[in-house]
């Protein structure tokens, strides 16, 4: 009797090492066709529109303190220095825009901005998406952390990746 015990608690336990290693390669195959299904969405994602372009506007008031003044400083450095081809070619356009004036009333609208400001554009074909990157304000104090992070995000809107 002592012996079908013991059969059966080595038996039990071979069942759980083997439910346990069957589980983890299953988890690794979803994993990897999840990973690759991922890239081939992006891959997808980048053929999907013919036209793409960005507008970037730092919209500021006429005075303005020294963070409003960085964060348009440091996104038209991060333009220049990573999307100076797109900015040539027009693909990105980037202005500073005085939201107190008159004359920029209509822009102001169109991207509803409050204050002191950056804004992306992004034009996918005949579609407009428009967003407020608020997180810029968090990176002022880090030049390389805020250009690195600028960079990947229009890297990004370029193919049409809104994540």
């Amino acid at each position: 009797m002592k012996k079908t015990k013991n059969i059966y608690k080595i038996i039990s336990l071979i069942l759980v090492v083997f439910l346990i290693i069957l589980s983890v390669v299953i988890i690794s195959m979803i994993n990897g066709k999840h990973n690759k299904l991922q890239e081939t969405d992006k891959g997808l994602l980048a053929k999907q529109y013919e036209n793409i372009s960005l507008e970037i506007y730092h919209f500021h008031g006429t005075n303005q303190c020294v963070s409003c003044i960085a964060i348009g400083d440091l996104a038209e450095k991060t333009l220049n220095t990573y999307f100076k081809k797109e900015l040539d070619s027009g693909k990105i356009k980037f202005a500073h825009i005085n939201g107190e004036l008159e004359e920029n009333r209509d822009l102001v609208l169109k991207y509803g901005a409050t204050g002191s400001s950056l804004w992306i554009g992004t034009y996918l074909d005949t579609e407009f998406h428009k967003e407020e990157n608020i997180r810029v304000w968090y990176k002022i104090n880090n030049e390389q952390d805020y250009m690195t992070y600028f960079k990947t995000e229009l890297e990004k809107r370029l193919i049409g990746d809104f994540s």
